[in-house]
């Protein structure tokens, strides 16, 4: 008996440690990492303003895709906004940004954060990805179905298509968003 004593007592001053080492890492990195994200995102909210200036964040409520908006200025009135979207992928969680003018029109989209599969849903995050989309939403629907696309934009998502739909409904949900704001806040 008082050996398994002894063994659990050496266990657990081996988790004691492993737990200090753990957070003290934590403690470290967290920090720089925090960092590294917001200097990810400022890149990213510049990549998608059309060259406008970025004015300020509102919190969304109650939307299924849309977690804020950020308005988008031209001068001193309203050219259009940035969206924060969120959406499931294949991976689990996604999070991109995008831009549209006042009508509704995407101008620009970023994805941020994913854990889609390498080679496939991945292609997400190349350049050229999001163009499928652009200068959609006003007019003109987004393609959120294959059917919606051109022949070599349908095979460059192929095997993707949890991906390409999950990016697509977000984006979609965004310009109606923006289109239900008319350009006024």
């Amino acid at each position: 008996m008082t050996k398994n004593i002894k063994y659990g007592l050496i266990l657990l001053s081996i988790c004691a440690v492993c737990a200090f080492a753990l957070a003290m890492t934590n403690s470290i990195t967290a920090p720089v990492i925090r960092m590294q994200d917001e200097m990810n995102q400022k890149k990213a909210l510049e990549a998608v303003s059309n060259g406008w200036t970025i004015g300020t964040r509102t919190e969304v409520d109650g939307q299924a895709h849309v977690s804020y908006t950020i308005d988008l200025l031209d001068k001193d009135s309203v050219a259009g906004y940035i969206v924060g979207l969120t959406t499931s992928g294949y991976g689990g969680q996604m999070t991109l940004v995008a831009s549209y003018a006042n009508d509704g029109d995407m101008l620009f989209a970023q994805l941020l954060t994913h854990n889609e599969t390498p080679g496939l849903g991945k292609k997400a995050e190349h350049e050229g990805y999001m163009d499928k989309f652009k200068g959609n939403g006003a007019e003109t629907p987004i393609p959120t179905s294959k059917t919606m696309l051109s022949d070599a934009d349908a095979q460059a998502v192929s095997g993707s298509s949890v991906t390409f739909t999950a990016v697509a409904k977000a984006i979609a949900a965004g310009s109606e968003y923006v289109k239900n704001l008319g350009g006024a806040r």
